[in-house]
């Protein structure tokens, strides 16, 4: 209990420093503040462009997790497990296509074309034409496959399976141009039973409900699908995607270790102001019989004091800028145009997260530690005569 209002006594002794010098502690709660307010703003802006990006890729095209190999006895609705927000089939059919003396190999896909509009991103990307509407026969190309071919659409191509003995004429609905030069130039997609049945596998493009891990879908499919079906996330299929996700992962922690690095330097300095300009107390006080020790721990309550301070207004400020933007977005499309995680939108939505609020203000916490060693061991080390004869 002693020990309780000892503790007590020496907060509330580090409060009233504190607030005989408010304008210094006014300015350097100002710049705590701001820092955990823009890093966590900045932190909530990173994981919004990650989620971008993620999105980007995965609606475009390929879905969360992409099935390969899987048995034509298994019908799609044997994928539809808990988490799992749409389940695309695809019948893949490589072979040439055939116009006239030119010839080009792709892959026409058989899709369901109402399901891959509401879920994928093609159907928004139609440069000429219109999307598929459900009649067999028709077929929707690539620019630049489209290009190859000499086609526009209204045309009709010849498509000759590699599996097959017999030659398809498609006509050309419409071409789509997602600026994705492999998608664009292999790959044209057809209405579901438009060539002739097969029975052989098909694939799959997963769409996953919000905050579901691709991992623990996939063991789910494992279990239910056995023999040669074959699942991958977006991670396995998009590594190049991963790692710019971690790369930005380090350099906010980087910005944010190299930010608290300065703003400590700042506050260390500055508190050996306010006790320099305060030193007389801080030797009636060890002339009274106030030890070193206390003298420091007299310090750094101070220090925690500012830092809880200026850190709960920094968090409420961070959250509220971030919740303010996440409701509009940021449009980057301008600056995005061109760069492939963005094909499909160009709007940022920043979304806070343990990492994005509460990394900011734990590190300043920290640092505001490391800076109040210094001018702790200032006063600490001098004896009270000392330090009264510098008044």
């Amino acid at each position: 209990m002693k020990a309780r209002k000892l503790m007590f006594f020496w907060w509330k002794v580090a409060f009233l420093f504190l607030s005989r010098s408010l304008r210094a502690t006014g300015i350097m709660s100002l710049m705590l503040m701001s820092a955990v307010a823009a890093l966590i703003f900045l932190s909530a802006l990173a994981m919004g462009v990650n989620d971008a990006m993620i999105r980007n890729s995965v609606s475009l095209y390929s879905g969360h997790i992409s099935g390969f190999n899987i048995p034509g006895d298994v019908r799609k609705d044997a994928l539809a497990v808990p988490g799992v927000a749409a389940v695309l089939k695809r019948l893949s059919n490589p072979g040439i296509l055939v116009k006239g003396g030119k010839l080009h190999e792709a892959i026409v896909t058989e899709i369901e074309p109402r399901e891959e509009l509401q879920f994928t991103a093609v159907g928004r990307k139609i440069a000429a034409g219109t999307y598929l509407t459900g009649t067999k026969g028709d077929v929707l190309l690539g620019r630049s496959l489209a290009g190859k071919m000499g086609v526009s659409p209204g045309d009709t191509v010849d498509f000759k399976p590699f599996a097959g003995t017999g030659v398809i004429t498609l006509r050309v609905a419409g071409i789509y141009n997602t600026g994705i030069d492999k998608l664009d130039r292999e790959t044209a997609f057809c209405p579901l039973g438009s060539l002739p049945a097969s029975g052989h596998a098909w694939s799959a493009a997963v769409f996953l409900k919000e905050g579901v891990e691709p991992g623990k879908i996939i063991s789910a499919y494992r279990n239910i699908i056995g023999g040669s079906a074959e699942f991958k996330s977006w991670e396995t299929l998009m590594p190049d995607l991963k790692q710019l996700i971690d790369l930005n992962y380090v350099s906010m922690g980087i910005v944010i270790l190299l930010v608290f690095g300065v703003v400590s330097l700042g506050i260390a300095c500055a508190f050996v102001i306010i006790i320099l300009k305060s030193i007389r107390e801080y030797g009636i006080l060890k002339a009274m019989g106030v030890t070193s020790r206390e003298t420091m721990l007299l310090i750094f309550f101070e220090v925690l004091l500012m830092n809880l301070f200026a850190s709960t207004l920094g968090v409420i400020l961070g959250i509220f800028l971030s919740v303010l933007v996440q409701s509009t977005g940021i449009d980057l499309t301008a600056y995005t145009s061109h760069n492939q995680y963005f094909t499909v939108s160009g709007v940022i939505y920043p979304r806070l997260t343990p990492f994005a609020w509460g990394v900011p203000p734990a590190l300043a916490f920290l640092f505001s530690l490391i800076a109040a060693v210094w001018p702790a061991v200032l006063v600490s080390r001098r004896r009270a005569a000392e330090i009264l004869r510098m008044v």
